[in-house]
């Protein structure tokens, strides 16, 4: 074996080792348009699921996700608030939002604006 033989060699190796530990980090992880290079951030669950205590409902039309790291941040940025619990569609661009008391417009656009997205619009569902 000749010196360029074993230098091919080391650099198909390399290059078999990079393209499994990219491969093994989608597999974990999975891929983000976002970049993101690290694990997806914990999802916020809210505490009180009893349906029956949040009254008021909302639907959001939210701008700038684009993944289902971008829907997990929208969504930890609703749960965060209080009182309110966010789920959030990826294929319709929204959020179903329920809340214990009513929420202002500000609130949602605050919450989302921190988190690097845009409300577009908000529809209530009116108190029950």
């Amino acid at each position: 074996m000749t010196s360029a033989s074993a230098i091919i060699i080391v650099l198909l190796v390399a290059a078999v080792a990079l393209a499994v530990k990219s491969i093994v980090h989608r597999i974990r992880y999975g891929s983000s348009c976002c970049g993101a290079k690290d694990a997806p951030a914990k999802k916020i669950r809210v505490k009180d699921k009893d349906t029956s205590h949040y009254p008021h409902s909302y639907t959001l039309q939210i701008d700038g996700m684009h993944c289902g790291n971008c829907a997990r941040a929208v969504e930890n940025a609703l749960n965060s608030m209080e009182g309110v619990w966010g789920r959030v569609s990826l294929e319709k661009k929204s959020a179903a939002v329920l809340s214990k008391q009513p929420v202002a417009r500000e609130s949602f656009d605050k919450a989302l604006s921190d988190a690097g997205y845009t409300l577009i619009t908000m529809a209530a569902g009116g108190s029950e």
